[in-house]
């Protein structure tokens, strides 16, 4: 089995192989369908990096939105604003002041890959595991495009499945 640094790299690698703006389309219109989306009102979103999943499209439904901001090695939770800085992680940021996390109803996670049991590969920040290991009851969905998708990824102790997975 890779490890998860060369998986990461593999993941990478294939996903600038995918139309990742027609992919992204799918992916918004199979949340919408998902109860889980549909009775959440406070759901934490993701500023899509390079060749990463766009569901930005979203923020025309009537939801409360929320994106990640890091602060040391926490995720806070911030409303979603007009405006957006750069990170030193590169990683585009809501200037809005965090608020509570148990506000959230769902928080799409994203992912380089995802398995069976709904592990993920992420980018390597431990992150979200910190922060879903925190806020146990917070429903979670990664969106992944099937060739993303494989039977078994590594893991470790610390590493936290998402509830739910979209694969297209």
């Amino acid at each position: 089995m890779d490890n998860k640094r060369d998986l990461r790299i593999i993941a990478k690698t294939k996903r600038k192989e995918i139309d990742i703006k027609t992919v992204s389309q799918k992916f918004c219109t199979e949340l919408r369908q998902k109860d889980y989306y549909i009775n959440s009102q406070n759901i934490m979103l993701y500023y899509p990096l390079k060749n990463e999943i766009d569901l930005l499209e979203l923020l025309n439904d009537d939801k409360n939105f929320y994106f990640p901001k890091v602060d040391g090695d926490k995720l806070l939770v911030c409303p979603y604003c007009l405006e957006f800085k750069c990170s030193d992680l590169k990683i585009m940021e809501p200037c809005s002041a965090p608020v509570d996390a148990n506000i959230l109803d769902l928080v799409v996670v994203p992912a380089l890959m995802l398995d069976l049991q709904n592990y993920r590969l992420g980018y390597g920040g431990g992150f979200y595991d910190r922060f879903l290991a925190k806020n146990p009851d917070i429903t979670t969905v990664s969106l992944i495009p099937k060739e993303l998708y494989t039977e078994k990824l590594p893991h470790d102790e610390f590493d936290i499945p998402v509830t739910h997975t979209i694969i297209i």
